[in-house]
Order: C-alpha cells, then sequence, then structure tokens
C-alpha cells in the first residue's frame, strides 16, 4: 500500500506491506488524514532509524475489515481515528503506557490503518470528510486545556497567542460556545481577521505590547502553547491568581520565570496533553450538539505530502492541514 514513510534520514512517498486485522482490531480504509507539527518533529527524534515508519496521528475512513470478536464497529462504518493509545478513563494524567499514534507504531499517513477497535469513533455525521480528518488531536488537545485543566466557565475571559494554529481555531470556538469572551493574538492581519470572524471578541497583534494593547481586560485564564517565546508575556497579562494551561512548545522548550513575581502572584499553572477517551466522547456530543466545524486551511493530496509538511512548517495555515489519501 502507499503510504508517507520516513526512514534512515528521508521522508517520502513509498509502499509497505498492508497491514490486517487480528482479534479485537479493525482496518479502516483512510480518506483524509491530518497532519499535527508532532509530525514535524518525529523526523528528528528518529534520526537515521533503518526501520521505515509511516508517520501521521489523526485520520478518518471507512471500516474495511473487523477482527475477531468485533461487535462495536461493522464493514462499511465510518470512523475517525483516536490518536491517544492507552488512555480510557479522564484522569489528572495519562497513564503508564499512554502513547500516541504515529511513533513508535505506525501511524495514518497511508492508505489503510489498523488499530484495536477501542480507538475508533464513529464518525460525525454532519462532518465533511476533509473535517472528520483533521479532527481528534487538536480538538482534544484544546478540549481537555479548556475544560479539564483551565475549568473554563462563561464568566471567564481566556487569552492565547497564535490565533492560527489548528488548536486555536478549536479554542475559539469552544470557549465561544459557554460564552467566554475570547482574545487572541496574530503577527499576521490576515490571521487577526480570521480568527475574528470565526468568533474572537479581540484580536492583537502578537509584535505590540501586549499589556498596552489588553488595558481594561482582566484575563482568568491562558492557554499557552508557544514556550519560550510567549511563556513569559502570557503570564504578564494574566490576572493574579488566575491561571494557565500550557500544553506545547513551538519555540524552545526551555522557560525561565520570576519565581518571587508568580509566587507573589499566586498564579496556577497546569500542563496538560491530548486527552482520555472519555473526554473525546465528551467533546464530540458538545461538538454535535454546538454544529461546531473544524477550520481545513488546505487539502493536499498524499503524493503531496513534502509539500503539505513545509506549508505547515512554515506557519502559513489557518486551521488544519489534511492529507487526501482515498476517494
Amino acid at each position: 500500500m502507499k503510504a508517507y514513510i520516513h526512514q534512515e534520514d528521508k521522508l517520502l512517498v513509498g509502499t509497505i506491506d498492508e497491514p490486517e486485522p487480528t482479534q479485537g482490531q479493525v482496518k479502516v480504509k483512510l480518506k483524509v488524514a491530518g497532519l499535527n507539527h508532532r509530525d514535524l518533529q518525529i523526523p528528528n527524534r528518529r534520526g537515521t532509524n533503518k526501520e521505515p515508519l509511516i508517520l501521521g496521528s489523526d485520520g478518518a475512513g471507512i471500516i474495511e475489515a473487523v477482527g475477531q470478536g468485533v461487535t462495536k464497529f461493522s464493514v462499511g462504518d465510518e470512523v475517525v481515528i483516536n490518536p491517544g493509545i492507552g488512555w480510557i478513563t479522564n484522569s489528572d494524567a495519562p497513564p503508564e503506557g499512554f502513547g500516541i499514534v504515529g511513533m513508535p507504531n505506525h501511524g495514518t499517513f497511508a492508505e489503510k490503518y489498523v488499530v484495536d477497535a477501542t480507538y475508533v469513533e464513529k464518525k460525525p455525521s454532519y462532518l465533511t470528510w476533509e473535517e472528520a480528518g483533521v479532527l481528534v488531536l487538536p480538538a482534544l488537545t484544546g478540549f481537555r486545556a479548556l475544560f479539564t485543566k483551565g475549568k473554563l466557565k462563561a464568566s471567564d475571559t481566556i487569552f492565547f497567542p497564535g490565533a492560527g494554529s489548528g488548536v486555536a481555531t478549536y479554542n475559539i470556538q469552544f470557549a465561544k460556545a459557554v460564552g467566554a469572551r475570547v482574545i487572541v493574538s496574530s503577527r499576521s492581519q490576515e490571521k487577526r481577521e480570521k480568527a475574528r470572524a470565526l468568533g474572537a471578541d479581540v484580536v492583537i497583534d502578537t509584535n505590540e505590547d501586549w499589556k498596552n494593547a489588553l488595558e481594561g481586560e482582566t484575563i482568568d485564564l491562558v492557554i499557552e502553547s508557544v514556550g519560550e517565546a510567549t511563556f513569559n508575556r502570557s503570564l504578564g497579562v494574566l490576572k493574579k491568581g488566575g491561571r494557565m494551561v500550557t500544553f506545547g512548545a513551538t519555540t524552545e522548550d526551555q522557560v525561565t520565570i520570576d519565581i518571587r513575581k508568580f509566587f507573589y502572584g499566586q498564579y496556577q499553572l497546569f500542563g496538560s496533553t491530548m486527552g482520555s477517551r472519555e473526554e473525546l466522547h465528551d467533546m464530540l456530543v458538545f461538538m454535535e450538539e454546538n454544529l461546531i466545524r473544524p477550520v481545513v486551511d488546505r487539502v493536499y493530496d498524499l503524493d503531496d505530502a513534502e509539500d503539505a509538511f513545509t506549508y505547515l512548517r512554515k506557519g502559513k495555515q489557518f486551521g488544519k492541514v489534511g492529507l487526501q489519501i482515498g476517494n
């Protein structure tokens, strides 16, 4: 079968043996798969590993075969992939053994994908294939950061830098669905306009002085995913006693903070990663009740996966980037 593979120091569209389901597994014929920043980092993490690895964590498709013992799904069912393996019920942190699809095991940038039936869910019927294919990892990450960790309420004002990321486009919609006030930043005027159209109440230029730009605003919750470049600026606009949730670091991982200022401010800092299957079920219900749709920037053909990676790496997207795999 055709797949986008990392092998040794190369990324290429190649062929690899087609998997078959065993006890308790399903085989999905993928229609669309979604790119995430995680996919950009995996080649560096694997180095010159000689074993081929299919990249990709997100995807949606049609069940083509089921293994013995599978009763929840049938051939022909339309499904989305749950990228979080080993995390079923909600908990303060992922359990030991938790892993994300796409490393170390094969991922979704392929014509076929096999996984335990526990880790697929019925595709929301109101979503297109393009929307469903880019759904779970960023949406679930945002949902947990906002509600499980951030305890977002309708009376809150939330701020997050980086308006064009996939998670941000979900978070704008999630937060507005519960009535919260949403503030975002971006260096791009085009992205700021799109964020406002999506529902953001206030949009600011990342390059301006945030304290001046947000004078008069009381920020209850900050969702941080940029890392070193914005962490202290985000902390600087958070109200005393406010909450910050961080789930990523698209810039440097290491952050230096003024710990005296932090504890005098009584700030609350939470880490978050992905989410459990229980939270995924809650999120899918929440999305359908509020008719929330993924924002899809563009979709490339699987043969053009290198171009898709380049586009994502440059940070030009507003929303999600996908790969068209099947008809």
